[in-house]
């Protein structure tokens, strides 16, 4: 869980202290600090989903000195409570977008909670602030998040997943201004890598020694007539 949550807290700070603005500026020989970055200590963090990634981007929250608000269709006043002071259970998801400077998604995708971001969630949002999904494209209504950054409904957002990925050469997403979109680099770690294609071959080495390790163990099937 450890890269997803590294990788929200880059594109919440990328988007609050203007980065790749300010970068692209400097490169380029443009002007000398020509924004002003947000401050995040004293601000509000609303989390959709407090599951074990949600619960570690709420603690580096509360280390930068933001409130965390969160909510999820099935979270308690208890789960909230072992995660500390400083975080709190929302009055419902409409408190939750009302009340955060940065929204961040940690919902597991599935029928209840596909497009559980739409346009009321993105209307609700206060203008200067910003929403972060490193979770799953299909959470958020794709149309009214495009509507909501064009016409200014909020900052901007940080976007890592997509409906379609690659995302497409024309996709306003690569575009739009106040977008800071990544191509989904939330589990593309050294770390990560080196357990995943390290576990790969270890498995094949002991499958052709004869001793297969990690077996995954499935129903019985019969032979036909048996």
């Amino acid at each position: 869980s450890e890269p997803p949550t590294e990788l929200t807290w880059a594109l919440i700070l990328g988007l609050v202290r203007h980065v790749t603005t300010e970068a692209a500026a400097l490169r380029a020989g443009g002007p000398w600090q020509s924004t002003v970055g947000g401050d995040l200590a004293g601000r509000t963090l609303g989390l959709l989903g407090l599951g074990k990634i949600g619960g570690r981007v709420a603690a580096v929250g509360r280390a930068f000195g933001m409130d965390v608000l969160a909510w999820s269709p099935h979270l308690t006043e208890e789960r909230v409570a072992a995660h500390g002071d400083g975080v709190r259970l929302a009055r419902g998801k409409a408190d939750l977008f009302e009340r955060s400077d940065v929204v961040s998604l940690h919902l597991v995708l599935s029928d209840r909670t596909r497009g559980i971001v739409g346009e009321p969630e993105l209307r609700a949002m206060r203008p200067g602030a910003y929403l972060v999904n490193t979770a799953r494209a299909g959470l958020v209504d794709g149309t009214a998040l495009l509507r909501a950054l064009r016409e200014r409904w909020i900052a901007g957002a940080g976007l890592d997943v997509y409906e379609t990925e690659p995302l497409p050469a024309g996709d306003p997403l690569r575009t739009l201004p106040n977008v800071l979109a990544l191509p989904h680099l939330g589990y593309v770690s050294e770390a990560n890598y080196a357990r995943y294609f390290g576990q790969a071959v270890e498995d094949i080495e002991a499958y052709l020694a004869g001793a297969p390790v990690r077996v995954l163990e499935g129903p019985a099937v019969r032979a036909p007539g048996v």
